[in-house]
C-alpha cells in the first residue's frame, strides 16, 4: 500500500508498528484529517506558538523538501493557525504535511489541497501575526515527544514518530 508522499513510498500505520514498534512512539492525541492527503510522511519540523501564526506562515513559505510541519499550539480552538492561503503556499513549497495541536479554519479549502492537515478543529478567527513563538524546537503533546528531523508516518490511523 502506498500511502506516502510523491516519490518517497510509505508503509500505512498500522503495519509499521507491526514490524518497528520498539523503534516508534504512537501519539494518542485524536486529530481530525482536514487535508486532501490523509496519508503522508516525512521528516519533523517544529512550531511552538500560541494564537500566533507568523512563523506558521513565514516557515512554510520556504522549501520544505516533503517535511511534516508539526505546529504546537497548545491545544488552543480560540484561533487558527492555519488556514487555505497558508496551506496552499505549503502545498507550493513542497511539504508534505502540517499537524496542529490546535486549530485551523477554511476547512472546505483545506480538503481541496494536496497536502496532510491534521488538527483539532477548526475556528474561522485569524491569529495574531507578532512573531511569537519557536521554531525547530522539540515539542510534545499526545505523551509523545516531536523531534525536529526525526521521521514522521501519518494516515488515517494516527500518528508515529521515531524514538
Amino acid at each position: 500500500m502506498d500511502t506516502g508522499t510523491g516519490d518517497r513510498p510509505s508503509i500505512a500505520t498500522a503495519d509499521l508498528y507491526d514490524e518497528r514498534g520498539d523503534e516508534l512512539d504512537s501519539c494518542a492525541l485524536q486529530f481530525q484529517d482536514l487535508g486532501g492527503r490523509t496519508a503522508f510522511s516525512g521528516p519533523i519540523r517544529t512550531i511552538r506558538c500560541l494564537r500566533d501564526n507568523a512563523l506558521v506562515k513565514a516557515l512554510l513559505a520556504t522549501p520544505g523538501d516533503g517535511a511534516v510541519l508539526v505546529i504546537d499550539g497548545r491545544g488552543s480552538l480560540e484561533s487558527a493557525l492555519m488556514g487555505d492561503l497558508i496551506a496552499a503556499s505549503a502545498v507550493d513549497n513542497g511539504w508534505a504535511g502540517v499537524i496542529i495541536h490546535g486549530a485551523v479554519r477554511d476547512r472546505a479549502a483545506l480538503r481541496t489541497l494536496d497536502l496532510g492537515v491534521k488538527a483539532l478543529g477548526s475556528n474561522p478567527r485569524k491569529s495574531a501575526k507578532d512573531g511569537a513563538g519557536e521554531q525547530d524546537v522539540p515539542v510534545s503533546f499526545g505523551g509523545v515527544t516531536f523531534t525536529p528531523g526525526r521521521m514522521l508516518w501519518a494516515d488515517d490511523d494516527g500518528i508515529l514518530i521515531e524514538r
